[in-house]
């Protein structure tokens, strides 16, 4: 079985190796581990946002960039292509992992969770885990870990301190941005495994999301990256799975079945205090979805992108 940390390691090296060109900024904590800035000091960029994706997708999947239009605006949007669906997806990409230390905390992804299992529902659902001696993982989080936070992570990963590396993101960055739009497909696959989709019955995945422009506001700029992917994501999954099983989860999977659809994402996190738990669950999807079935060919359809809410979101 493959090691996604040990694929990953290769686009980190790329990133270290080209500090400038990326415009990254690494450095190294005390205990030995690498500390991989993308947006909080070092600018970053497109580009960055490009390899930091790729990363939290444990080096099994393909993103570029290109330009689209919605309605009548034009944006820069990503395309996230996978032949491992439920490994690259749900093992890596999803921020499943909250980590803790003191007073440091960040949602984290990356592969670094098939070594620390974070959480170990998800990874017994899709039957992988991953053993190597060098762990990656990417943090969305304003402040720096210490070397205690990079201790705790290594120790998590059962990997040396010096073999860890840590990528750091902020949403109110260009390359957090990237990023974010860059989990398009891996929101939806989220959807369809909670109405109950076997993930591993997903055998090829792609989609896009536009790339909103960067706010220095950290929860504005969440708020609208969650636009981008409400109102202008949308995914393609090949499922070995039966016609009438694929009509049945897209009749509740796109973004269409929010309640408060048309709703920017500011105003529904300003209504429940910022409070991402108490929003219905069918706000964690995307704006439209394909399904096609492996046995029988046929695909089918929900949802819809809304250039509307996305212009409105973007302030135009």
């Amino acid at each position: 079985m493959v090691s996604v940390n040990k694929i990953s390691m290769r686009i980190v090296s790329e990133l270290m190796d080209h500090q400038e060109e990326y415009r990254v900024k690494v450095e190294k904590l005390p205990c030995g581990a690498t500390v991989i800035d993308t947006g909080l000091e070092a600018p970053g960029g497109y580009l960055a946002g490009l390899k930091l994706t790729e990363v939290c997708l444990g080096g099994l999947a393909q993103c570029w960039l290109t330009y689209q239009a919605y309605g009548d605006i034009e944006l820069p949007t990503i395309v996230v292509a996978t032949d491992h669906p439920a490994v690259s997806l749900l093992g890596c990409q999803l921020a499943g992992w909250m980590v803790k230390v003191g007073d440091f905390f960040a949602p984290s992804s990356g592969p670094a969770r098939a070594l620390a299992l974070k959480p170990k529902k998800v990874f017994d659902r899709i039957g992988y885990k991953d053993e190597h001696n060098e762990a990656v993982i990417v943090m969305e989080t304003a402040k720096k870990p210490t070397d205690e936070v990079a201790q705790q992570v290594a120790k998590d990963c059962k990997v040396d301190p010096k073999n860890l590396y840590m990528l750091l993101t902020t949403t109110a960055s260009m390359a957090g941005s990237v990023q974010v739009s860059g989990r398009v497909v891996e929101t939806g696959l989220y959807r369809l495994e909670h109405l109950g989709l076997d993930p591993n019955k997903v055998v090829f995945a792609s989609g896009s999301a536009p790339i909103m422009p960067p706010h220095p506001d950290v929860g504005v700029a969440t708020a609208k990256e969650e636009d981008a992917l409400l109102y202008g994501g949308t995914a393609s999954y090949v499922v070995d799975e039966d016609d009438a099983r694929l009509q049945e989860l897209l009749s509740k999977a796109p973004a269409t079945t929010w309640p408060d659809y048309g709703k920017l994402s500011y105003e529904a996190l300003k209504a429940v205090n910022f409070d991402w738990s108490k929003l219905d669950p069918s706000f964690f999807t995307i704006g439209k979805l394909a399904l096609t079935s492996r046995r029988s060919g046929k695909t089918y359809v929900a949802g819809r992108i809304n250039p509307e809410a996305l212009k409105r979101s973007i302030e135009l």
